[in-house]
């Protein structure tokens, strides 16, 4: 009696029952709402400054979202968290001596004028902001004429040790002069002024900064990482690993240039939840084609984005209907075209589609740091650089090992991998529904 044999999921032919694929699926979504916040998104923890630096002192403003703030427990947070108004004058929150925050950061971020640190003139204040951000300002005074000049800054790191510090400066007499620096617990310190150089002189972050900081940022971000192993699964020869992962670079790279360029202006809440619905279907791609190209399990994506679709056009989700309705069109196309054609070409269509969204999400940090013109190049190059050195150490780091495995391991390779796919599924899912409402 012969046996059929169990193919790798990218073949397309029929594998594993979809009934044994839903168990661990199944499982993936019952566990994951249990896991930790750490995975809930790609983003890092960040906070930004302006400084304005007369001869007497500088103005300081910080820019900090909610969230952060609650790393030191629901107490610390202010009044009026979570803030759901729009700016306006009633949008200012308590007085600062109920406020941690107004009397902590004042002394975590800091002015140093010849060793000597600036004293605030008063407490930090709130400011108005956008919903789901809040802003302190406070003034601070010394002589800035010295010859040296340091901006230190220490914002969460004791909480966070990976917190980054995006620092914007300028000085009264030189107006029209503007640097910025990423500062972190490695590089706190940025050097206004030295001994050797004046304000004019001052650097800001260079191109190997911000391709630091774009490697940083690849290889915290979950989500992109979790949909370029989604990928790598997809994937039987190293020529589809090349073609997928350069279709996934230049349709981020693109958009990634258009949002920082302020050419597209993106709706970051629903590029979230878009870059979670990408993880979850490359998964469930790997999934439909273990299970034999079962018609049932495009068909539960695609009724599973109709009910998400009715919130949309209740106002109930940060996805409008219409792009709702567009991923219902596009998840339904791609599954028909899959099934008749099983082109590899088709695959590279739906990562660069994909890749798009990416990019705007990878734009996020950039685009909040709001750097003027002649900064704009060395920034965009360098972040974009980073981003691809990140995702190509990646990918050398995880194909051999499944290519190694898949040779050795054969079928509990193949189940292995379905597993692993039913997992990014439970979390892909699991970040959209978090995001979209």
């Amino acid at each position: 009696m012969k046996t059929r044999p169990v193919q790798h999921a990218a073949s397309g032919r029929p594998g594993h029952t979809s009934r044994a694929l839903w168990i661990p699926l199944a499982l993936a979504l019952a566990i994951l709402p249990l896991t930790s916040r750490a995975v809930s998104a790609h983003t890092r923890s960040v906070s930004y400054s302006t400084w304005e630096i007369d001869p007497g002192g500088a103005e300081v403003a910080l820019r900090i979202q909610l969230l952060e703030l609650s790393r030191l427990g629901p107490d610390a947070l202010p009044e009026d968290f979570p803030q759901t108004r729009r700016p306006g004058p009633d949008a200012v929150g308590p007085a600062a001596d109920t406020d941690v925050w107004a009397r902590r950061l004042p002394s975590e971020l800091v002015l140093i004028s010849d060793g000597i640190r600036c004293v605030p003139a008063a407490p930090a204040h709130r400011e108005p902001d956008a919903p789901g951000w809040v802003r302190y300002a406070w003034r601070v005074e010394c002589p800035t004429d010295g010859p040296r000049l340091i901006l230190r800054s220490h914002v969460l790191l004791d909480v966070a040790p990976s917190h980054l510090h995006f620092a914007r400066v300028r000085f009264a007499d030189t107006s029209d002069v503007l640097r910025e620096r990423v500062l972190t617990e490695s590089s706190p310190d940025f050097v206004l002024r030295s001994s050797e150089q004046d304000a004019m002189q001052v650097a800001g972050s260079g191109l190997a900064d911000y391709v630091r900081l774009g490697i940083e940022h690849i290889l915290s971000g979950w989500d992109h990482l979790a949909f370029v192993l989604g990928l790598l699964l997809l994937a039987n020869r190293l020529g589809d690993v090349a073609r997928l992962i350069t279709g996934f670079t230049l349709a981020h790279s693109l958009t990634l240039a258009l949002a920082v360029l302020d050419l597209v202006e993106p709706r970051g809440a629903a590029v979230e939840a878009v870059i979670a619905y990408s993880v979850a279907l490359v998964a469930v791609e790997r999934c439909w084609l273990s299970a034999g190209r079962d018609r049932r399990i495009p068909a539960a994506v695609v009724l599973a984005l109709g009910g998400l679709a009715c919130f949309g056009a209740t106002g109930a989700s940060v996805l409008p209907f219409a792009s709702v309705l567009g991923l219902i069109l596009f998840t339904a196309c791609y599954f028909a075209l899959l099934g008749r054609d099983g082109s590899a070409w088709l695959r590279v269509c739906l990562t660069f589609a994909f890749g798009l969204v990416h990019g705007f999400g990878f734009a996020g940090v950039l685009l909040e740091m709001a750097l003027p013109t002649d900064r704009l190049v060395p920034a965009l190059l360098g972040f974009n650089l980073g981003v691809e050195i990140g995702q190509i150490a990646v990918v050398v780091a995880l194909w051999p090992a499944l290519v190694l495995l898949r040779r050795r391991e054969g079928l509990r390779f193949s189940l292995a991998g379905d597993l692993v796919a039913a997992g990014l599924c439970g979390l892909g899912t699991y970040w959209l529904i978090e995001r979209a409402f």
